[in-house]
């Protein structure tokens, strides 16, 4: 015959070369700058001295279990004589007793590793607090492999932030904070750390995103990269390509526990001002406004005359708090703080918390449709955590059924001595309180719930049922869409609730 086909293998083979040409083809044709910036060598050789391993260990108790227990079987299992007699050969025997889990096992120390850079010739680093919490011995190993010990200047939970000192044996390289606030989306950054313990790793990558919140501290504003970081990275630093740090590398979202492209560093402009603190005062002094605060939906702002939905919607006032003596008020929404406008109830926090204490700025607000400027002098916020503790259940008395009235998929009702009794209501908290809530309702959506007190609609006070569907009964007739309700829950938190009325 004439004309015969190749055979599979050879088909195969010439379909391999065509692939490799074609790939070769194609990446001639690609820009070197897709590929890369060609400085990414130079800035990590000029860098990489200046960025550490950090080497934590601590003691931990071991209850019932160490390395060398027995594994609980059950009763009559295949493998019981099997691994009683590998026990006996390895440990001489089970303790006394016949106790083969060893209750009493001496404390064991666990080591970790993670990552820093150092910012000061005389030995300040910078890293995670998750690195180095709870250790009882802290080490930093220079990048020749010179292993010294370190003591804790200070750490921020909240932004996750430590500063280390150690005595150098010799020179060493600090680096410099960049302006994070400069990073445009797409710029290159090289991430350098200790991933899986390997050491002096160079990852190179894009910003993905900044001001990122992922919801892992009242502080979020991420800075998002493709850069490679994995489990040893934390703490390490993000550049750009001026060699300075840009970020520093925190955490990843990860479903196998490797990079996948989602990285995230604290930016710069947050990290310095934390660690100048720390080195100033060994720990954080943040700005304290002293209001609880919530967001601006759609439906809220429609409520308030807002366009756009913007700001910080205060929905409480601490009573000895900053805000209280400047008349900032519940209901009030915040745009504009010290000159910055605040977008979100984020936006807020952080700005409030980088303010120094003591300082007067003006706050912007709008109140009823007008905007409104405030002075306000700062407090410090405290980070102590409150105990709280719960009072003990007494037996309650049957309580008389209360009369009601229906509106906005609500039981509603006036605000009894027995029905305070009943949901556990402060003296202090007025208006109507809800008693029932209609289960396909935009306020079930919206999770109200039998307990609460409606203090105002549409930003004036309610004291009956009938107050209510007057008032709901008015929006409707005026067009209104929707209607805000402050509602109080039985301690006398409030927070903002735009139901929709048509």
């Amino acid at each position: 015959m004439t004309g015969a086909r190749p055979t599979l293998k050879s088909r195969l083979r010439l379909m391999g070369i065509a692939i490799s040409l074609g790939a070769a083809s194609m990446l001639a044709t690609v820009p070197a700058s897709a590929r890369g910036p060609d400085g990414i060598a130079d800035i990590a050789e000029k860098v990489i001295d200046s960025v550490v391993n950090i080497s934590t260990s601590q003691s931990v108790e071991v209850k019932g279990a160490g390395r060398d227990a027995m594994p609980q079987l059950p009763p009559g299992s295949p493998f019981e004589e099997f691994f009683d007699d590998f026990f006996k050969n390895r440990r001489g025997g089970l303790p006394k007793g016949g106790d083969k889990g060893g209750d009493m096992q001496p404390p064991r120390k666990t080591n970790s590793l993670g990552s820093g850079f150092i910012i000061d010739a005389a030995g300040v680093v910078v890293t995670n607090n998750h690195v180095i919490a709870d250790a009882d011995e802290i080490n930093v190993i220079m990048n020749d492999g010179t292993k010294i010990k370190a003591e804790l200047v200070g750490v921020d939970k909240k932004t996750d932030i430590a500063v280390l000192k150690f005595k150098p044996v010799k020179p060493v390289t600090a680096v410099r904070f960049g302006d994070s606030d400069k990073l445009r989306l797409g710029e290159w950054v090289i991430a350098i750390g200790n991933p899986f313990s390997l050491g002096g790793s160079v990852t190179a990558g894009i910003v993905s995103a900044r001001n990122r919140d992922i919801s892992q501290g009242p502080y979020d504003s991420y800075i998002q990269t493709d850069a490679s970081i994995n489990r040893g990275n934390s703490g390490g630093p993000l550049f750009n390509l001026e060699g300075e740090v840009i970020g520093v590398n925190t955490l990843i979202i990860s479903p196998t526990g490797g990079s996948i492209g989602l990285g995230f560093a604290v930016p710069s402009k947050t990290v310095a001002a934390v660690v100048d603190q720390l080195r100033q005062f060994g720990e954080l002094r943040r700005g304290w406004l002293g209001v609880r605060i919530q967001q601006v939906t759609e439906e809220i702002a429609e409520s308030l005359n807002i366009k756009p939905a913007r700001g910080a919607l205060v929905a409480g006032i601490d009573e000895k708090g900053p805000a209280k003596p400047a008349g900032i008020e519940p209901g009030d929404v915040v745009v504009k703080f010290d000159g910055k406008d605040v977008k979100d109830p984020k936006d807020l926090s952080r700005v409030v918390a980088d303010t120094a204490v003591g300082k007067e700025v003006d706050v912007v607000i709008i109140r009823k449709g007008n905007e409104e400027t405030r002075k306000v002098t700062l407090g410090r916020l405290e980070d102590t955590e409150k105990v709280q503790q719960a009072a003990a259940k007494t037996k309650e008395d049957p309580v008389e059924k209360p009369v009601t009235q229906k509106a906005l998929g609500l039981d509603l009702a006036a605000l009894s001595k027995d029905l305070r009794t009943k949901y556990k209501i402060k003296e202090s908290v007025k208006g109507v309180i809800i008693t029932g809530v209609d289960g396909s309702s935009d306020a079930a959506e919206k999770r109200l719930s039998a307990g609460d007190v409606i203090v105002e609609v549409a930003q004036e006070a309610v004291a009956s049922a009938a107050d209510i569907k007057k008032r709901v009964d008015q929006l409707k007739k005026d067009g209104k869409k929707s209607v805000l309700l402050l509602v109080s829950n039985g301690e006398g938190e409030l927070r903002f609730v735009a139901l929709g009325v048509q």
